[in-house]
């Protein structure tokens, strides 16, 4: 065994002794001794590689779960025992991991093995940092959700945009002490008994090597991110308190340390009972902003989050590398990709190039797939600075952020509201029933009412709603105009009311197909042209008040309103 340093049993020697702990930990070591040999029916040296990715696992485990070390050690040699090919017991290592949870649980009372919180993920989208301080996150989604509100109203972190204010206390952590802990790789062809302890000591020797190195780190009240390089060696980057930054963490974690709880987007052609089918790709912990607490307030985006233990880690199957200078980076599984407008977020902008960005904050292309473990090329003269109009994807759901400075050009829900009354006051008409039209109030943008303006998608003509004119049985949606006999969707007309996604304040005259929501021109034909992530590796355009996919020529198309006819 090692001798920790003088500043380990320091910091170890402040917390308290549970004697508790240490029964439990002797049980554990001696039930790994003796089930390694009668339970699997062979030496310990057929297991020297189990045993020491053991000991990343638990590390794992003990952040993800908040279980304390006994109890995870438990967990991490029965999940990794049973990770391989162990013949017949694999099956039995998961059924054993589910009966050591549930004893844990009825030793609980009396404290000694920590308590396993299970929280639900909830829905959320994100939007600003500035005077504020920095700027706004907002998310597209369902209409019914994100078109301006969720549909039960915005409460706690879950709401359909955020603002950034400086905290009241710098929150935020920058890179410090660099740990690294290493250990000789067992052999698999040694079969002696000396050769066996030998085994037994090293992987010991690491995972308490690993426990102290995070106990000093942890006592300290430092954040800390750590790289598994292999089955031998780890490296953990401890970071300390920055005065001069703020961070908010993004993810669709519920759990304390992320601000902004965000669930995968649902496209507003999918209806709940699809999307419910489909597992959750964004990363519980998925991104940190850190943002200056002095001008101009500058806003930096790293992917990962730090979790409830202030850990980040990337195990040995994450895309990890030692950089030139000698400093450890790496990729999340899903990743973070960052897109910055041309020209800022204006009448003139054109979309950027999608770049990822890396967990120090660095800038590459995109890898091949979305979880490739091969990274891309770093990109020297881009930063990871959020600009006004920058989009952020989570592989689930796509960000915007909009800058303090960039939102007092931007349309408010007041002048929205003012355009809406505007059109309503000119008495649009249907030309075929000659009845008059009117788009809902914001507050009913959800439900169709009897004057709601109608469009042919194809050609543009504005109707109100009648069922018939119908090509085809099999294709519901699809009507003959009666004005131009143009065939294509009919949908009911939207007024898109989220003021962030406008580029500027004219009126609402363009819709998007096929989704039917209504905006300036500028902004509908800004919106066709950005394509935005899809799956692993597929990008489209798509409606950013509902993320539905666009279609047609344009993406979107001018809408011809008939006034009334005195």
């Amino acid at each position: 065994m090692f001798s920790p340093s003088q500043e380990e049993l320091c910091a170890l020697n402040k917390e308290p002794v549970k004697y508790g702990e240490l029964v439990v930990l002797g049980l554990v070591l001696a039930l790994e001794f003796i089930v390694t040999f009668l339970y699997f029916g062979g030496p310990i040296c057929d297991l020297s590689d189990k045993l020491l990715a053991f000991t990343g696992r638990m590390k794992r485990m003990k952040d993800e779960r908040c279980l304390k070390t006994p109890l995870v050690m438990v967990l991490a040699f029965w999940e990794v025992a049973g990770s391989g090919s162990m013949g017949s017991g694999h099956g039995n290592c998961s059924a054993l991991v589910i009966l050591t949870a549930q004893i844990c649980t009825l030793a609980n009372p009396w404290g000694w093995l920590g308590g396993c919180e299970h929280k639900s993920s909830v829905s959320v989208a994100v939007r600003l940092w500035g005077q504020l301080t920095a700027g706004f996150l907002m998310v597209g989604a369902t209409f019914e959700r994100y078109n301006g509100s969720l549909p039960n109203g915005d409460r706690g972190r879950r709401k359909s945009r955020f603002a950034l204010y400086k905290r009241s206390k710098a929150s935020g952590v920058k890179p410090s002490t660099v740990h690294v802990i290493s250990t000789p790789q067992a052999s698999k062809k040694v079969l002696s008994v000396q050769r066996h302890l030998v085994i037994l000591k090293q992987v010991f020797t690491v995972v308490f090597r690993v426990w102290v190195e995070g106990k000093a780190i942890s006592s300290k009240g430092h954040h800390s991110i750590s790289y598994t390089l292999s089955r031998s060696q780890t490296v953990i980057v401890e970071y300390i308190h920055d005065k001069d930054t703020d961070m908010f963490q993004v993810g669709r974690s519920t759990e304390s340390p992320i601000d902004f709880v965000v669930t995968d987007t649902i496209s507003g052609n999918q209806n709940n009972d699809e999307a419910q089918i489909t597992q959750s790709t964004i990363s519980r912990f998925a991104c940190r902003i850190v943002c200056d607490r002095s001008p101009p307030y500058t806003a930096r985006i790293f992917a990962a989050g730090f979790d409830s233990s202030k850990n980040i880690f990337l195990g040995e199957k994450a895309a990890k590398w030692k950089n030139p200078d000698g400093h450890m980076d790496g990729l999340t599984t899903n990743g973070v990709l960052v897109m910055h407008p041309k020209g800022g977020f204006t009448e003139e902008s054109k979309p950027g190039v999608w770049r990822e960005i890396s967990v120090c904050g660095d800038v590459y292309t995109l890898r091949e797939t979305r979880s490739a473990q091969q990274r891309g090329k770093l990109v020297e003269n881009e930063t990871n600075i959020l600009q006004d109009g920058s989009l952020i994807d989570l592989c689930g759901a796509t960000l915007l952020w909009r800058t303090a400075d960039g939102l007092l050009h931007t349309p408010t829900q007041k002048h929205i509201e003012a355009l809406r009354q505007e059109i309503n006051a000119a008495r649009p008409q249907c030309p075929v029933g000659l009845n008059t039209l009117a788009f809902p109030s914001i507050n009913r943008k959800d439900v169709v009412e009897e004057k709601q303006p109608w469009a042919y998608l194809s050609c543009g003509h504005v109707h109100g709603y009648h069922n018939w004119g119908h090509r085809s049985d099999t294709e519901a949606n699809e009507r003959e105009c009666p004005m131009c006999r143009t065939v294509g969707p009919y949908v009911p007309l939207w007024l898109g009311c989220e003021a962030g996604f406008y580029v500027d304040a004219g009126p609402p005259t363009h819709a998007f197909t096929p989704c039917g929501h209504v905006c300036s021109e500028k902004s509908a034909k800004y919106w066709s042209q950005i394509p935005l992530p899809h799956g692993t590796h597929a990008f489209h355009a798509a409606c950013p008040f509902c993320a539905t996919q666009l279609s047609g020529e344009h993406n979107c198309v001018k809408l011809i309103f008939q006034g009334p006819v005195d």
